[in-house]
């Protein structure tokens, strides 16, 4: 198997997106899975790498990446060292960097035997099962698109947390890392910038206009994205597929760091319904 990490792109918005890519190296043109993290997440969380091994093995070109304005940098990709850039960081920067990734499996010369770029899929997880399903509604090179563990609404979460008059006053917010103990800033770019693209950003509009296969998974012990925002999904969208896994947690029973050299069995049962849905 073929591993590569941190494979630099540049993106739109001055800073670059860190890729990896993993596949098996035969002669077969592969179909393509993008991974995309989620809010204060990175591409090297927890067990991201033991899911892309297991894809690579099922024979699919896998690609992660961060996010160029997640909080990482070039040279610490792990965690949150460039907080400026976090707090910077919006929606439509997050679609710009997915659309970014999907034209560089196109376009790379390198890649252009390994891929079978008829067949990009798309897999968002948490904050990012909404970017993913925005990208695939207005995309038509995306072929199936996997929301794991997303979220419904953008705009309850681009709102509701805090004052937003003392935002707009003070121009940034602070959310706790649990796992850091990093105050995280939020610029209130964040929120004029879902005001301003509130439309596009709106998931039950991309939901509901889907015309490719369409699986929703989540855990049904996630306490994070409660499991009642993967059934509104399936509601906009009945022709999708809505799977739940049996006591699973938000990240499928994995944590960061993780030491294991195995799945856990949520994950590793997701991984399998993931694989099974974009052969059919």
């Amino acid at each position: 198997m073929v591993s590569t990490k941190n494979i630099i792109i540049p993106g739109k918005h001055q800073k670059p997106i860190l890729t990896d890519m993993f596949y098996q190296d035969d002669e077969d043109a592969k179909p393509v899975v993008i991974f995309c993290h989620g809010y204060k997440g990175f591409k090297d969380w927890g067990a991201w790498d033991l899911m892309a091994m297991a894809f690579a093995k099922a024979g699919f070109f896998f690609a992660k990446f961060n996010f160029s304005h997640n909080g990482g940098t070039v040279e610490q990709p792990i965690d949150f060292p460039d907080l400026e850039a976090f707090g910077h960081n919006n929606y439509t920067k997050e679609l710009d960097d997915l659309e970014t990734v999907i034209d560089w499996v196109f376009k790379t010369p390198e890649l252009k035997r390994k891929v079978d770029t008829s067949r990009i899929n798309l897999i968002g997880h948490s904050r990012a099962g909404g970017i993913v399903t925005i990208k695939a509604e207005e995309d038509n090179r995306v072929h199936k698109v996997i929301s794991l563990a997303g979220v419904s609404d953008f705009g309850k979460r681009s709102s509701t947390s805090g004052d937003l008059e003392q935002w707009k006053a003070n121009g940034v917010k602070y959310i706790l890392n649990g796992r850091t103990g990093q105050q995280m800033p939020h610029y209130y770019q964040f929120y004029e910038d879902f005001i301003a693209n509130e439309t596009r950003l709106t998931i039950q509009r991309a939901v509901t206009q889907l015309k490719i296969p369409y699986l929703i998974i989540h855990g049904n012990k996630d306490t994070s994205v409660l499991v009642d925002e993967a059934h509104q999904l399936h509601a906009w969208n009945p022709k999708g597929h809505l799977e739940l896994i049996e006591g699973a947690d938000h990240v499928f029973n994995t944590r960061h760091p993780w030491d294991n050299d195995e799945l856990s069995e949520a994950l590793k049962t997701t991984t399998h319904s993931i694989i099974e849905f974009l052969n059919k």
